[in-house]
Parts: C-alpha cells; structure tokens; sequence
C-alpha cells in the first residue's frame, strides 16, 4: 500500500502570496483537494493525507516531521509563484535522490500540459532550491509552483476549471511514478441499439381487476400495455 503525502502550501495565519484577490493559502487547498479527489475515484492502493486539512497554521518542519512519521512513499508541496513573473515550474532539493528526480520529470511534463489546455503557459523549467521540506523530508519530494499570483497568470487561478486540472494532473503524476493501479471501469448494463425491442415487466396481480386498472393507467400516460 503506497503512501501518499500532500502538503497544502502555508495556511492559517499565513496566508502566503496576495494578489488579485487571491491567496495562494485558498489555492493550494483547492488544488491538493481536486488531487486527492481524483485519485481516490480513479485508482487503488494507495493511502493518503495531507498537511493541513483546513485553513491551520502548520510551520515547514512540522509538515517534513508529518511526512516523516507517517512513512510516506512520496511528498508533493503544493504552491503559487509571485514576484509577478509567469508561468510553471517545480523544484526538488539539490541534492536529489534519483526517485525525487524521476518524480519531478513525469509530474513537470502532466502538470504542464494540463494548463497549456487553457492557453499558452510558460514553462520555468525543472529546478533545484535548499527548500525546508524538500531537505528535511526522508522520501522523493518535489515543490510545485503553479503560476504567479500577482501577473496576469491571475486570469487561470480565479478558473475553477484550471485548478481542477491543475490538481487532476498532480494526482496523475504521481500515480504513474507509484505505478498506482486504475480502478476497474464499470461496464454498462445498457445493451447497445440493435433494432430489437424489450419488454419491461411491471407487475403481476392475482386479481385481473387490478391488473387492468394498472395496464388502464399506463395507456393513458402513453405507454403500452398488455395483460398477458
């Protein structure tokens, strides 16, 4: 069973990047949300938690120390760029294991197309950074920045439909780096047109007085009826 470990940038107290109205505290919970949603409806055998589940105040070790504890196989921070730059890009700690390095390829390329669906979005690249919980944290670890906040990137962050994605392609990601298995489809019971017409039965009555007045009552909402 894989462990997977969210941590939902600052929070509480600390409200993060402000810009157009946004905070990116509100942001990276949406985004984390949608992830974590996402991943439990479409594939299996896996656990996860994430840092804060509301709106706590949680400071950087306490989220590695989280991770830590709870043994995780794999660690995503989640963030908003600002600084009134553009665009994507995610960081692991310069010292990267070979894991948090392979975490970071397939989540960079399935993050970045999904924003480019909506338009054209720049791509920072893949970085290094001496981040408190990509150094602190004992598994693969990868930190996200996800647009700025405070240039006209604002435009997707007030889309509900792109932070979707955004969190839909966190999850994917991370699903193929685990190897996570999909969950069966549920096939469809309807039969596909064929031409041919089925009878659906209603009910059946010992007394053919309630029968017809049952057969009576479908005739006259449109539907045909027999009594057999």
């Amino acid at each position: 069973m894989k462990k997977i470990f969210w941590d939902k940038g600052h929070g509480g107290s600390d409200p993060g990047a402000v810009a157009n109205g946004l905070q990116e505290k509100v942001l990276t919970h949406k985004i984390v949300e949608y992830a974590t949603d996402y991943l439990a409806a479409h594939y299996e055998g896996f656990t996860q938690r994430v840092s804060r589940e509301g709106d706590q105040s949680l400071t950087l070790d306490q989220r590695a120390d989280m991770a830590n504890a709870w043994s995780a196989d794999v660690f995503v921070s989640v963030h908003i760029n600002a600084g009134k730059g553009t665009g994507f890009e995610i960081y692991v700690h310069p010292n990267a294991s070979p894991q948090s390095i392979a975490l970071q390829n397939v989540l960079h390329d399935e993050i970045l197309s999904a924003m480019r669906q909506f338009g054209n979005v720049t791509d920072r690249g893949k970085k290094r950074a001496n981040y408190a919980v990509l150094r602190e944290t004992k598994m693969p670890a990868v930190l996200t920045e996800n647009l700025f906040i405070d240039s006209n990137d604002a435009k997707h962050l007030k889309n509900e439909a792109f932070l979707k994605a955004v969190g839909e392609a966190h999850a994917r990601g991370v699903a193929k780096f685990l190897g996570l298995r999909e969950k069966p489809k549920v096939q469809s019971q309807q039969k596909p047109s064929d031409g041919k017409l089925y009878r659906v039965q209603v009910g059946a009555f010992s007394d053919r007085k309630n029968a017809e007045r049952l057969a009576e009552e479908l005739k006259k909402k449109g539907y045909p009826a027999i009594i057999v």
